[in-house]
């Protein structure tokens, strides 16, 4: 089975340092509905491991979030795509759970959901903590611009052990690159 993970905020749609906290808020990056049903036809699963420490901070629900996946699924379908699983921490940093990245708990779920070894899985985010948690659940980090991401590849450059990061402009080169599509 071909499995990727994918980031929510940042990744598949605009983020906000004040927190999507309504479907209406959420807002795909263009192309990214696409490359994920590209990833669906290809024959991949596609998994999203996510920290909703809004949730915890009391800025929305867990009915609100449920609302925001459902508009993202809804626009999926029109272009054809799914999402196989979706794995959110609903905590805060202080709650000292290990499901929040960077630690690999949410990863962990996943693989233990599709039982398979996350050694060939890449798991694309555009923050630093979901580098730390690909690496600490044994995943390949891959990093894009999108969202926080263009501070994320700076700093990756600078951590002994991380220059090696994967760094794309956004989702849809990275699917791209892993369907060896070249215009």
């Amino acid at each position: 089975m071909k499995l990727i993970i994918l980031d929510r905020d940042g990744v598949i749609n605009h983020d906000s340092d004040d927190y999507i906290k309504s479907p209406e808020e959420w807002i795909p990056i263009p192309g990214s509905l696409d490359a994920i049903a590209r990833l669906n036809h290809a024959g991949y699963m596609v998994a999203i491991a996510s920290n909703q420490s809004g949730i915890a901070r009391g800025y929305f629900s867990l009915e609100t979030l449920a609302a925001m996946n459902v508009k993202m699924n809804e626009m999926l379908s029109t272009v054809g795509g799914r999402i196989d699983a979706m794995f959110y921490c609903p905590h805060g940093p202080k709650d000292d759970c290990g499901c929040r990245k960077p630690k690999p708990g949410l990863l962990e779920e996943i693989s233990n959901r599709f039982q398979i070894g996350l050694g060939e899985v890449m798991f694309v985010g555009d923050n630093i903590n979901d580098v730390r948690a690909a690496r600490a659940a044994g995943a390949k980090p891959v990093i894009v611009k999108t969202g926080k991401g263009e501070e994320t590849a700076s700093m990756v450059k600078q951590v002994n052990g991380y220059g090696d990061i994967p760094v794309y402009n956004d989702l849809n080169e990275v699917v791209n690159d892993l369907l060896q599509v070249h215009h």
